[in-house]
């Protein structure tokens, strides 16, 4: 074989990234955030709730949260603060998992067939958790000032999203809406187990295949009959995608008490992010830093893989993808 023979196979095996690529993530997004909003956010209002009032015997714990939020404030209060996730969490997952396709391509060299190792796509996901976290600071900001409201009619501090940010560029300035911009970072910092953990777990899931005692799984290469019945790429992705988001909250929950923390806190002599820890450790002790996390680790299965399982189906339907 020649050398410009092996130049030509070479350039064969490279799938060189087109616009599509790099936009398919941004607008898949979109439905992942959408489905997040609607799987997820009463879960969401009983963390945030048990996370700040826990420590002031406000509630016994989730379950006593869940129960006195409908019986005090009905239903609808589980959406409380969901107008602005409605459109943000829409416009973060299609920033977050946008830059996060764009990041792998990078990573790639812009060769789609290079595989990225575990590592790489820990990196990739970083970068798209530090890019998100300027989108993220604004709604989740608002969000949480408005689920941490109790009043209800002219007892209100906040008459909405609008006058949370009209309250919050009052108080620290134009830049006001992305005030704990920092502590967000830290938090999605996070993002590296996450999408890290879900290649460790999708690849996982690959060698999996079907035994004659379903639903049990047997490794690949036990029989030949075995080899045709592997899992869909769909389920993969529904499974891998909430096994990777318990593993994120595993490790990221006591940072996202402190961040929630420090947003959360009145506006006079606020506590610094950093010695937030200090102070959540010196008046609740360790149990302070995982307030909330029944409901938070119940909900990041059934809404992330919910959401990763329509950002990956949108995607491979944008780029007119067919799986098995």
């Amino acid at each position: 074989m020649t050398e410009s023979d092996t130049q030509q196979q070479q350039q064969q095996h490279i799938d060189m990234a087109t616009s599509r690529d790099r936009l398919a993530g941004f607008a898949a997004g979109i439905a992942s955030g959408a489905t997040k909003l609607f799987v997820g956010h009463p879960f969401d209002t009983v963390k945030i709730r048990c996370q700040i009032e826990g420590g002031h015997g406000r509630f016994k714990g989730p379950l006593d949260c869940l129960v006195n939020t409908v019986r005090q404030e009905g239903p609808r209060a589980l959406y409380k603060g969901a107008s602005i996730p409605l459109v943000g969490w829409a416009v973060m997952d299609a920033v977050q998992l946008g830059s996060l396709s764009n990041y792998r391509l990078l990573l790639q060299g812009n060769n789609k067939s290079h595989k990225l190792s575990h590592l790489e796509h820990g990196l990739a996901g970083l970068g798209a958790g530090w890019t998100v976290a300027l989108v993220a600071t604004p709604v989740e900001l608002i969000k949480m000032r408005l689920q941490m409201q109790y009043a209800s009619g002219a007892a209100r501090k906040y008459k909405g999203p609008f006058d949370v940010a009209r309250h919050l560029t009052r108080t620290y300035g134009a830049f006001g809406i992305w005030h704990g911009l920092s502590a967000t970072m830290a938090q999605r910092s996070f993002f590296f187990l996450l999408w890290g953990s879900y290649n460790v777990y999708t690849e996982w899931f690959r060698t999996l295949r079907l035994s004659p005692s379903f639903p049990y799984l047997a490794k690949a290469g036990t029989t030949g009959a075995l080899e045709d019945r592997r899992l869909s790429e769909k389920l993969i992705n529904f499974l891998a995608g909430g096994m990777a988001a318990n593993t994120f909250w595993c490790f990221c929950y006591p940072v996202d008490v402190v961040k929630n923390r420090f947003m959360t806190q009145g506006d006079n002599n606020p506590i610094p992010f950093r010695k937030m820890f200090g102070h959540v450790l010196r008046t609740e002790g360790v149990k302070g830093f995982f307030r909330g996390f029944v409901p938070t680790f119940i909900r990041a299965f059934p809404t992330n893989a919910s959401a990763i399982f329509v950002w990956e189906s949108t995607v491979r339907l944008i780029k007119n993808e067919t799986i098995h």
